[in-house]
C-alpha cells in the first residue's frame, strides 16, 4: 500500500495481530484493585476515617482488609492506570503515522478520542460514579497531547520530574502540617480535601436525582484536582508513558529489564512503606495520629505514583515472560478484560451504584470492609466471564466499540473490526 492509498484511507484503531500482553494484562488486573478502592467510598453505615475511604470500626477482619487496601489499593493503581493511558496515546500516534496521516491529522484523531472520553466520563459521572476517571484522563491528555506529544523526551522528563518535585513539596508541607496537628498547634480541618465528603453525599442520597447533584458537584474536582490535570501524580504518569512508548518499554521488555526490575523494586517498596505505616495508624497501631490522617493523604498519593508505576512494571515483566507463549486460562481470562477495560470499567459502576448506594438497594449501608471486598471480588469475575465470553467471539466491549466509531467513523469499523488495544480507556 502507498501512503496516499493509505492516508485515503483515513485513521484506523490497532489491529489484533498487534497487541501486546504486558498492557491488557495490567489493565484487567488493575481493574479488580480499582474496584476494590472504590467500593471503599460505598461504606457509609458506620463512621469513617478523617482520611475518609475507610470505616473506623468493624470486626478484626473488616480492619485487616482496610489495611492491605490502604497498603497496596488506595491511591496507588489511578497512576498505573494513567500512564498506560500515556503509553496508549503514543501507539495510537505511531499507527497512524504508519497509515501515512499528517501529524496535523494524527493529533486530530488523539484530541478527538480525548475530547470523547470526556464526554464518557460526564455520562459516567451523571449517572452512577462521580469518581470517573474518564473524563480526568481525557482532560488531561488534551492537555498533555497539545504541549508534549513532538516534544524530545529531554523535555517529557524534565516536566515530569517538576511536576514529581511539586507532588513530593506538597507531600512535604502536608506532612509538616500533619506533625504541627500533632503538637496541638492546628485543628486540622483544613487538610480536608473534601473530596471524600462529595464521594459520600453522592451514596447516601436518598433519591437517585439528590445523587445526581451529588455526583455532578463532585466530578469537575475529580477531573481537575483530585485525579486529573492538576493532581501533579497523573500527568507525571502521562508524561512518563509518553516516553516509555517512544521507547517500547512495554512491548519489548527484555531490551529494559534492569529499568523495569529497578522501577517495580524501587516503587512499589516506596509505596508499601508509607501505606503500612498510613495503615497503622488508621487502625490505631499507631496512637494518636487520627486528628492528622487528612493531612497524612498527600504523602500517600505521592508514594502512589511511585507504586503505580512499581505495578506497571511488574506486568511489564510478567508480559515480557508470556510474549509468543500460548496463554493459560487465567492470563486468557486477565488480558480479554483488559482488551475491554473501558467497558468492564464502566460495568463495574452499573454492578455496584444500583445494588450498594442508598438510592437503591442501600447494601453499603449492611456490608464491612471484609464484606465489601468480597463483593468487589465477585464484581471483577462479572466482568471476566463476560469479557472472556467476548473474547470467544473476538468482539470488542460496547465502550470500545462505540468510542471507536466515534472516533475512527463506522467505514474504517467495518474494514477494521478488530479489538483495539488502545481504545481501552
Amino acid at each position: 500500500m502507498t501512503t496516499d492509498q493509505a492516508t485515503a484511507r483515513g485513521p484506523a484503531p490497532l489491529g489484533r495481530t498487534e497487541r501486546i500482553p504486558g498492557p491488557d494484562l495490567a489493565r484487567g488486573f488493575m481493574l479488580l484493585l480499582i474496584v476494590l478502592a472504590n467500593t471503599a467510598y460505598y461504606l457509609y453505615g458506620g463512621q469513617r476515617s478523617a482520611s475518609g475511604a475507610h470505616p473506623v470500626d468493624g470486626s478484626v477482619l473488616d480492619t485487616v482488609v482496610q489495611g492491605i487496601l490502604i497498603t497496596t489499593v488506595d491511591l496507588r493503581v489511578y497512576p498505573m492506570f494513567a500512564f498506560l493511558f500515556g503509553y496508549g496515546l503514543v501507539m495510537i500516534a505511531r499507527r497512524q503515522e504508519q497509515r501515512g496521516l499528517s501529524d496535523k491529522q494524527v493529533r486530530s484523531v488523539i484530541q478527538r478520542r480525548n475530547l470523547w472520553l470526556v464526554v464518557f466520563g460526564a455520562v459516567h459521572a451523571l449517572l452512577l460514579w462521580g469518581g470517573d476517571i474518564l473524563g480526568a484522563y481525557g482532560l488531561t491528555g488534551l492537555v498533555l497531547v497539545w504541549l508534549f506529544l513532538r516534544r524530545s523526551d529531554r523535555t517529557l522528563l524534565v516536566w515530569a520530574g517538576i511536576g514529581t518535585a511539586i507532588a513530593l513539596l506538597v507531600a512535604a508541607l502536608s506532612t509538616l502540617g500533619a506533625v504541627a496537628v500533632l503538637a496541638g498547634e492546628d485543628t486540622g480541618n483544613q487538610f480536608d480535601p473534601g473530596f471524600a465528603d462529595a464521594a459520600y453525599a453522592s451514596i447516601t442520597a436518598d433519591t437517585f436525582w439528590d445523587s445526581v447533584v451529588a455526583r455532578m458537584t463532585m466530578w469537575p474536582v475529580q477531573v481537575t484536582f483530585v485525579q486529573g490535570l492538576f493532581s501533579m501524580v497523573v500527568p507525571v504518569s502521562i508524561l512518563l508513558g509518553f516516553w516509555a512508548a517512544r521507547h517500547r518499554v512495554l512491548e519489548r521488555p527484555q531490551e529494559h529489564r534492569r529499568l523495569l526490575w529497578v522501577t517495580a523494586i524501587g516503587g512499589i517498596t516506596i509505596g508499601w512503606s508509607f501505606g503500612i505505616v498510613h495503615a497503622l495508624a488508621h487502625a490505631g497501631v499507631i496512637s494518636g495520629v487520627e486528628p492528622a490522617m487528612a493531612a497524612l493523604m498527600a504523602p500517600q498519593m505521592a508514594t502512589g505514583l511511585a507504586c503505580g508505576l512499581g505495578y506497571v512494571a511488574v506486568f511489564g515483566l510478567i508480559g515480557g515472560r508470556l510474549a509468543g507463549r500460548r496463554p493459560g486460562p487465567i492470563t486468557y481470562a486477565v488480558t480479554a478484560v483488559g482488551k475491554r477495560s473501558m467497558s468492564c470499567y464502566l460495568a463495574q459502576s452499573v454492578l455496584c451504584a444500583p445494588l450498594l448506594a442508598a438510592w437503591g438497594l442501600g447494601l453499603g449501608a449492611v456490608l464491612g470492609s471484609a464484606g465489601m471486598a468480597a463483593f468487589a471480588v465477585g464484581v471483577w469475575l462479572v466482568t471476566v466471564v463476560y469479557a472472556v465470553l467476548l473474547e470467544r467471539r473476538a468482539t470488542p466491549g460496547p465502550a470500545e466499540t462505540l468510542l471507536r466509531r466515534l472516533v475512527y467513523g463506522r467505514a474504517e469499523i467495518s474494514h477494521n473490526p478488530s479489538v483495539s488495544a488502545t481504545d481501552s480507556a
